[in-house]
C-alpha cells in the first residue's frame, strides 16, 4: 500500500517499487510506473495500485479418485502480474486517494480463478486415477497437469497474469484410509522385524550351541589330559619303585656283603684271640707245671680273691689259720687273731 500525505489540500503519493500506480487527472494519465511519487489533489485524481513482485498462492482442495475416494491435495502457485496496464483495466485495483486503501479485492479475484482452474486440472487428473496410484504419482502428474491447464488457461494472459511455478505439496486420503492403507506396510514392516528377531534368536542360539561344543570339547580335552597325566604319574611311580627297589636291592647285597666281610674278620679275630689265648694258657699251664700244690692253690685263692665282692672283715679261728699258715711254711699265729 503505497504512503499518501496531507499537505493543504494536497496530497503527496509515494510507491514502493514492487508497485505499479497509474494516475489518471481527468481522465487523462499522467503518472505511469513503479515507484512513482508525485503531488495531486483528491477530488481530480483517480489512482490505481497494481503488485508487480512475486506472489505466493496456496490452495487445498478436495478432489475423488478413480475407486471414489476423497483425497485432499495440497499446492502452491506463484504468480505475477507481468502487464499492470491490462490488469489495471480487466481488474479493480483502484485506491482511496486519501488513504490509499484498495476500493475492491483483486488480489482475491486473481486467487479465485487460479484455484478454480487449479482445481478442475486436477480434478480432471484424479478422476482418472485410483487411490494407490494417486498417492504414489498423483503429485508429479498433479503438478505437470496444473501447469500446463494454467499456462493454456486464456484468461490470465488476458488479465496480464504469468504463472511462474506451480508446486503440488501433498496429496492426503481420508484419516480412516490413510490408516488402512498403513496397516499392510506396518504389518509388513512388523514382519520384518519379527524375522530379525528370530534370526537374531536363531544366531544367539547357535553362538550357544557353538559354545557350549566348544565347553564340551575344552572338558573332553582336559579329560584326556589328565588321563595322560594319570597314566604318566603311575610310570612314574613303577618307575621310582623299580629305581627304588633296585637301590634297596643294591644297597642290601652291599650290607649283605659288607656283614659277610665283618663276620669273616671278627671270625678270624675270634681264632687269631682263641688261639693266642689257647697259646697263653699252654704257656701258663706250662710255668705252672712244675710249681707244688700250695702254691697254686695260693694263687687260686689269690685268683678267687680279685674276683670276690669287696670283704670289710674276716674273722678266723686259730685252726684254720694254723692250718693255712702250715700250708704255706710259715709258723702259726698267736691264739686270736683278728684281720
Amino acid at each position: 500500500m503505497a504512503d499518501i500525505t496531507r499537505r493543504l489540500g494536497w496530497r503527496h503519493l509515494r510507491s514502493a517499487p514492487t508497485a505499479h500506480i497509474r494516475h489518471h487527472k481527468r481522465g487523462k494519465l499522467t503518472h505511469d510506473g513503479p515507484g512513482a511519487s508525485f503531488w495531486y489533489r483528491s477530488l481530480s485524481a483517480a489512482l490505481s495500485e497494481i503488485p508487480v513482485d512475486d506472489r505466493e498462492l496456496a490452495m487445498a482442495f478436495h478432489a475423488r479418485t478413480a475407486d471414489f475416494q476423497d483425497v485432499t491435495v495440497q499446492a502452491t502457485v506463484t504468480y505475477r502480474i507481468s502487464d499492470p496496464a491490462v490488469a489495471a483495466t480487466r481488474l479493480d485495483f483502484s485506491v482511496d486517494p486519501d488513504t490509499g486503501v484498495w476500493r475492491g479485492a483483486p488480489l482475491e479475484q486473481i486467487a479465485t480463478l487460479l484455484t478454480e482452474t487449479a482445481q478442475q486440472h486436477t480434478l480432471d487428473v484424479l478422476a482418472r486415477t485410483p487411490l494407490a496410484t494417486a498417492l504414489v504419482d498423483g503429485v508429479a502428474s498433479v503438478r505437470e497437469r496444473v501447469a500446463d491447464g494454467l499456462a493454456a488457461e486464456p484468461r490470465l494472459p488476458g488479465t496480464g497474469i504469468d504463472v511462474v511455478a506451480v508446486r503440488v505439496v501433498a496429496i492426503r486420503p481420508e484419516a480412516e484410509v490413510e490408516r488402512a492403507l498403513r496397516t499392510p506396510a506396518r504389518e509388513q514392516i512388523q514382519q520384518e522385524a519379527d524375522r530379525s528377531v528370530y534370526e537374531r534368536r536363531a544366531v544367539a542360539v547357535e553362538r550357544e550351541r557353538a559354545i557350549a561344543e566348544n565347553e564340551l570339547a575344552s572338558k573332553i580335552e582336559l579329560a584326556r589330559r589328565e588321563e595322560q597325566l594319570v597314566d604318566q604319574r603311575g610310570t612314574n611311580a613303577r618307575r621310582e619303585a623299580e629305581e627304588k627297589s633296585a637301590a634297596d636291592g643294591v644297597r642290601a647285597e652291599a650290607e649283605a656283603a659288607r656283614t659277610v666281610r665283618l663276620a669273616r674278620a671278627e671270625a678270624e679275630a675270634a681264632r687269631e684271640v682263641g688261639a693266642a689265648r689257647a697259646e697263653a694258657q699252654s704257656a701258663w699251664l706250662r710255668a705252672h707245671a712244675d710249681v707244688d700244690p700250695g702254691t697254686l692253690h695260693a694263687l687260686a685263692a689269690t685268683r678267687l680273691a680279685d674276683n670276690l665282692p669287696r670283704i670289710d672283715s674276716l674273722t678266723l679261728s686259730p685252726d684254720v689259720l694254723t692250718g693255712l699258715l702250715t700250708r704255706l711254711g710259715r709258723p702259726g699265729p698267736e691264739p686270736e687273731a683278728h684281720a
